[in-house]
């Protein structure tokens, strides 16, 4: 068993087979609760295969549309995504290759805690916005109720206690309200806001929310790739004891995400 592992973000389609159809479920709500001003020149920091990129085009009614992510083949994909004009380019959050005060808009999806250093992020983040430019951004909430990842860690920690380390509720303090509100209060940022926004991630079958573990992007596909065949079946075997199955075999669960908002000086 691997005893560090580091997080795989380098092919899209797996990402999204796992993840992305549960964020392309949430984006859009972002978008609504941010009520960002229309025609406003926007940037998606982390951007990923671009769930949060499509939904501001789709609800967002922006001007211009921006995007980062340090993933080449995230980058490919995402340029497919947008039917609009809109650019994206490989860069991290803490070296954004745009020049001061570009945008009026700043997002960020599912990627906060992923950022090596937060603090230079959100400077970097303070520094492409025009005065008094809007930052938000969402995260799951990995130690509450997004459930398929919980029940998840949760029946590791049963039969791989070593795992407890690789947790995402555990790895990831800053995806609480009161930490990312802090966050944005020492960034500077004023008229700081914060809120839960749900929705249901249906399974259709066992198979269906134990397959897209198997991809190996993200924490969990992660450590799950390195546990022995022994460990994987004893894993799959707890959890579809554990799982609130449905008469028709369907699983059902909350995903919940964390979201913020706030406003350049």
């Amino acid at each position: 068993m691997m005893s560090n592992i580091d997080d795989k973000w380098n092919n899209g389609d797996p990402y999204d087979y796992f993840m992305g159809r549960w964020s392309t479920l949430m984006a859009p709500k972002f978008v609504s609760w941010l009520n960002a001003p229309a025609n406003s020149s926007w940037i998606d920091i982390g951007c990923g295969t671009g769930a949060l990129s499509q939904a501001i085009e789709q609800h967002g009614t922006p001007q211009r549309i921006a995007g980062v992510d340090p993933s080449a083949s995230f980058i490919a994909q995402v340029s497919k995504r947008l039917a609009t004009g809109a650019e994206f380019r490989l860069g991290t959050a803490d070296h954004l290759p745009f020049g001061n005060e570009s945008f009026e808009i700043a997002v960020s999806g599912l990627a906060l805690n992923f950022f090596p250093n937060l603090d230079q992020a959100l400077a970097e983040i303070k520094r492409v916005l025009k005065p008094h430019g809007l930052v938000g951004a969402y995260v799951w909430d990995y130690a509450g109720r997004m459930d398929f990842l919980r029940y998840f860690w949760d029946a590791a920690f049963e039969v791989d206690p070593t795992s407890e380390k690789l947790d995402e509720g555990i790895r990831f303090p800053l995806c609480h309200s009161v930490r990312l509100t802090e966050a944005f209060q020492q960034a500077g940022l004023v008229e700081i806001e914060s809120t839960v926004l749900d929705i249901d991630t249906v399974f259709t079958d066992f198979d269906d929310y134990w397959n897209p573990f198997l991809g190996g992007q993200g924490p969990a596909p992660g450590y799950l790739s390195s546990l022995s065949p022994e460990l994987q079946a004893k894993l799959k075997n707890t959890l579809s004891e554990k799982l609130p199955t449905q008469a028709d075999g369907s699983i059902k669960l909350l995903g919940r995400a964390l979201a913020i908002k706030g406003k350049c000086r």
